[in-house]
């Protein structure tokens, strides 16, 4: 592994055995490469398959020819791995976040909003029926009320017309015709709600991705381009070639006496910046996750109510309705005739009514159509949930990313870093003259 990690930094190879390792090393890599680049073109950012297959072969060639040629893009691609455990990279897995969680848990929350939807368009529907039904009740009532005045005791007492003039809306297909439109009109509304979410959320993300990736290649390149021009740029790592100078200067005690300040790229130990680093890059992760959070939230209570609002309107029984006439009425026979003679009044009785009708009022029926509830997706959770423990672990790996890009670049250019390591060992003098 030496040797080929020798082979893979040297500016240019010493023989053909080395050219030919070199160009093999190249090929996996970028044949790894190419394959996750059309996984996450077309997984990820749902781009077509041939277009996804086009892209990453073009990407594959082009990355081939540049890692087999140019030095520096080497040594760039190959900080490009550890820089992904940096912000960058955090920024990369919380767009696919943000992707997935839309994608998948937003059409579940509109899908059962839309099922809620759908049970009160059904109780409308129904009642509405029921209620006309019931002024067809009403119609019965008023005709048979009206036949029983008519027949009075005697017939020179009948009235004229004893039947009620009751208008009844027999246009009932025309309510129906109404909310069915209204009912389409809301599902297209909710239907072109979803797709301009998926679509908006689809573009920005791949924006998204795409600047990230581009900022991820100049945050590698701008950290190769100080490394190579500033000598006190990321300098402050007790390395095997500051060691060596130190003791071959008979100097080793500068490098206990600032022990505070400087750290070993291979330990664990973090200094205090680091730290306080750690925790806010924590902090807005925490925050970010809250976010998520609360979609997922959303959801569970979507499909609660909706499952509730099904459950409940199943269970809807018919509500009884009863109507009750009583009627007694008498007509006097001109009282003030039977005055005059000094006898009592006398009164023409009529036919008492008394009866009740019956009517249920109906408010679901198993003729609705209702889409059942989509409960959350536990996959869709546990990917997410996944990628936040990344995120939190790439928090707290970014320093030591920070400290592989210091080797990665060491390596690739030897004579630079014995420069940066003279350097440094020189500031430590200085320092420990002044004190």
């Amino acid at each position: 592994m030496a040797d080929l990690w020798w082979i893979y930094s040297k500016p240019v190879p010493a023989d053909g055995r080395e050219l030919w390792t070199l160009f093999l090393q190249c090929s996996c890599i970028t044949a790894v490469i190419g394959s996750l680049f059309y996984n996450w073109m077309f997984a990820s950012l749902e781009y077509s398959w041939h277009l996804s297959v086009a892209m990453a072969i073009s990407f594959s060639l082009l990355l081939l020819l540049t890692l087999f040629l140019v030095h520096p893009a080497r040594c760039v691609f190959s900080m490009i791995m550890p820089t992904l455990g940096t912000k960058q990279g955090r920024k990369l897995l919380f767009s696919t976040c943000v992707m997935i969680a839309v994608v998948n848990i937003t059409p579940n929350i509109i899908s059962n909003i839309k099922t809620i939807l759908q049970v009160i368009q059904c109780i409308c529907k129904n009642s509405s029926d029921s209620l006309l039904n019931s002024t067809a009740l009403l119609e019965k009532v008023s005709w048979e009320f009206g036949e029983a005045i008519q027949e009075a005791t005697h017939s020179i007492y009948k009235p004229m017309n004893g039947h009620f003039r009751f208008s009844l809306f027999q246009n009932s297909s025309l309510i129906y015709q109404k909310m069915h439109l209204a009912g389409e009109k809301i599902s297209r509304e909710f239907l072109s709600v979803e797709v301009l979410v998926k679509d908006s959320v689809r573009v920005a993300n791949r924006l998204a991705a795409g600047f990230f990736m581009l900022y991820l290649c100049f945050e590698s390149t701008w950290y190769l381009k100080n490394y190579l021009t500033n000598l006190r740029f990321d300098n402050f790592y007790i390395t095997e070639k500051l060691e060596r100078l130190a003791v071959d200067r008979r100097a080793a005690h500068l490098l206990v006496g600032s022990s505070k300040k400087l750290i070993r790229p291979t330990g664990l130990k973090l200094s205090r910046e680091e730290v306080v680093l750690c925790l806010v890059q924590a902090m807005l992760v925490t925050v970010a996750l809250m976010l998520m959070l609360v979609l997922v939230a959303m959801d569970h209570f979507a499909f609660s109510v909706a499952d509730t609002a099904v459950r409940k309107a199943a269970q809807f029984s018919a509500v009884p309705v009863t109507l009750s006439i009583k009627y007694k009425a008498e007509m006097g026979i001109t009282p003030f005739l039977f005055k005059l003679f000094w006898r009592p009044s006398e009164a023409l009785l009529l036919r008492d009514f008394n009866r009740t009708y019956h009517h249920h009022l109906i408010f679901s029926s198993a003729r609705c159509r209702i889409s059942p509830p989509r409960p959350p997706n536990p996959s869709v959770l546990l990917v997410v949930g996944l990628l936040f423990c990344i995120l939190y672990g790439t928090v707290f790996l970014e320093t030591f990313a920070r400290r592989l890009c210091h080797s990665i670049a060491a390596s690739f250019f030897p004579a630079c870093e014995e420069e940066r390591v003279l350097h440094l060992y020189r500031r430590l003098a200085r320092r420990h003259r002044r004190e």
